[in-house]
């Protein structure tokens, strides 16, 4: 009898210990996954907060270059308009202040024109093909070296968030094949790869050594923009081979 005694409490310490085992397992596991949801929450915050610093960024970087902008307007455009109007205006002749009044009509549309663009309304309104249009349109107006653009896809319906990060990576890799590469030729192309679709802007410029690119440098801070939107930046470049620019856009 006492045996059966004993093994009765052997088995109802054993069950005991056990439950005892698997409620501290389970309240283990619970803990440590409210824990990696509070890490998780807190990692999400932070790329939500570095997302929208880096919107928010590029917004016054853009609306600080469209400033400068209509400031060149103003004075290289609407400036010498407006003098040209004023010596029509001062002749005597009728037929001159008829011209007067054509310019004065001009300046309006011109200052319209502007007006449209000291907000990032134009950001919505505009595709980014049409977008990187203008922008080679522009560089080929100067003189400074031939552009090309293919498109074999038209990117449209992009969220604004996108367009605004794209719209900056494209304008700094313009701007740095400007000022350092020295190239007779620009060319962006539009395409599909598979699923993804891309933008490969190239220059056959002087190229660089990218063994010497910090992480400090504008390179990688196009990098980390691309990252914020899920998209891709690779840049590929020689000394007296130009530089190839690659930027994959989030699915």
């Amino acid at each position: 009898m006492d045996s059966v005694e004993n093994q009765v409490y052997v088995i109802i310490y054993s069950t005991l210990f056990l439950g005892g085992i698997m409620s501290t397992f389970v309240i283990s596991m619970v803990f440590i996954h409210r824990q990696r949801q509070a890490q998780n929450r807190q990692k999400v915050d932070q790329i939500k907060s570095e997302h929208e610093k880096t919107l928010l960024n590029i917004e016054n970087e853009i609306q600080q270059d469209t400033l400068t902008q209509i400031g060149r307007e103003l004075h290289d455009n609407i400036g010498q308009l407006l003098s040209l109007a004023k010596l029509n205006f001062g002749s005597l002749k009728p037929e001159k202040h008829a011209e007067g009044k054509e310019i004065l009509n001009q300046v309006i549309q011109e200052v319209r024109g502007l007006s449209k663009t000291l907000n990032l309304d134009w950001v919505e309104s505009i595709s980014l093909s049409e977008f990187i249009e203008q922008q080679l349109e522009r560089i080929n107006n100067t003189g400074f070296c031939e552009t090309v653009l293919e498109a074999d896809v038209e990117l449209v319906d992009l969220p604004k968030d996108q367009k605004l990060v794209l719209i900056r990576v494209i304008q700094e890799s313009l701007n740095n094949a400007i000022k350092h590469a020295s190239p007779d030729k620009i060319g962006i192309k539009i395409y599909r790869d598979g699923l993804n679709r891309r933008i490969r802007i190239q220059d056959d410029g002087s190229g660089f050594d990218t063994s010497l690119q910090t992480n400090g440098s504008g390179m990688h801070n196009l990098k980390k923009r691309m990252d914020t939107i899920g998209g891709e930046f690779k840049l590929t470049s020689a000394v007296g081979e130009g530089t190839e620019i690659i930027l994959t856009l989030p699915n």
